[in-house]
């Protein structure tokens, strides 16, 4: 097995973050990989019609407020706190993609439920960086919803 030097971890701030947090951080640890954390903020759909614009820009901005104490809050509590944590907006299938590229991991960590019937069809951002990825994916398996 090739060693890992830097792991980027996606999470997606559920209950399961955790999961995944702690199944990176052990990878890392046996590796002595670097860990960076990244949560990605959706884009808010708005129409440009002036002051509509700005309720939504506040509310993006309130969302990834949140995101970074609560990613915050998930690094210390798996013992994480010393590693870098992004939150980034946009698609999330693409920020995943480019964060990869930019700081050259060599390893994309991040969480897959199991799917069943018309799920399937759906393009699930597991998916699509599995496919785009700069670099090997793990996807840890999550119990299903």
């Amino acid at each position: 097995m090739r060693d890992y030097r830097k792991i980027l971890l996606c999470l997606d701030l559920s209950t399961d973050s955790e999961t995944i947090a702690e199944r990176a951080r052990a990878l890392a640890a046996a590796s002595g990989a670097e860990l960076t954390l990244l949560h990605v903020v959706e884009y808010v759909p708005v129409e440009p019609m002036g002051e509509a614009l700005l309720p939504a820009v506040q509310i993006e901005g309130e969302l990834v407020e949140r995101a970074r104490v609560r990613i915050a809050e998930l690094a210390a509590k798996v013992g994480l706190e010393h590693c870098e944590r992004l939150v980034n907006t946009g698609s999330i299938k693409t920020e995943v993609v480019r964060v990869a590229q930019a700081c050259a991991a060599d390893l994309i960590v991040i969480g897959s439920r199991e799917r069943h019937g018309v799920s399937i069809l759906f393009n699930f951002t597991e998916d699509t960086v599995l496919h785009a990825a700069p670099c090997d994916v793990l996807a840890v398996r999550l119990p299903r919803e």
